[in-house]
């Protein structure tokens, strides 16, 4: 059986943020709830991908994913290879926020597994915009960031 993407757990969806920095999971947590969202949160991508893992088990997977790029000791990029890597993971959108320049070539993005990319410092409120569109298209969306 295939795990359902969050929706299906009230409010507006579900997304999963990712990164080591508590400030910055606060600073996301608040602006996603504020407009419905539920989030949980991993502090490096080991705790990132242990979640995932445990809310198959349950069935139930988020919606969005967030992931910071370097976190210790395991970062996002290797969380994105474990997601894109796992049949039941890789349909859900993977948003990376990073001050990398991966973000400013989409063909790079594309090719590394990325949906998108949040250049930091970024707008909470694009951010939420952004989980929005793909809680409602998921990965067919097309964000247009600035």
């Amino acid at each position: 059986m295939e795990p359902t993407l969050g929706a299906g757990w009230g409010g507006n969806g579900v997304v999963l943020v990712c990164d080591d920095t508590e400030s910055i999971r606060r600073l996301l947590r608040i602006n996603l709830e504020l407009d419905g969202f539920e989030v949980l949160e991993a502090c490096d991508g080991a705790s990132a991908i242990a979640l995932l893992r445990a809310l198959q088990l349950e069935d139930r997977l988020p919606d969005v994913i967030l992931l910071d790029a370097h976190m210790a000791p395991l970062d996002g990029w290797w969380a994105l290879s474990e997601i894109r890597s796992c049949p039941r993971l890789s349909r859900i959108p993977v948003v990376m926020a990073t001050a990398d320049t991966v973000c400013e070539d989409k063909a790079a993005m594309l090719a590394r597994g990325l949906d998108a990319c949040v250049q930091k410092p970024f707008d909470p409120e694009a951010v939420v915009d952004l989980v929005a569109g793909f809680v409602r298209e998921g990965r067919a969306h097309v964000p247009q960031l600035k």
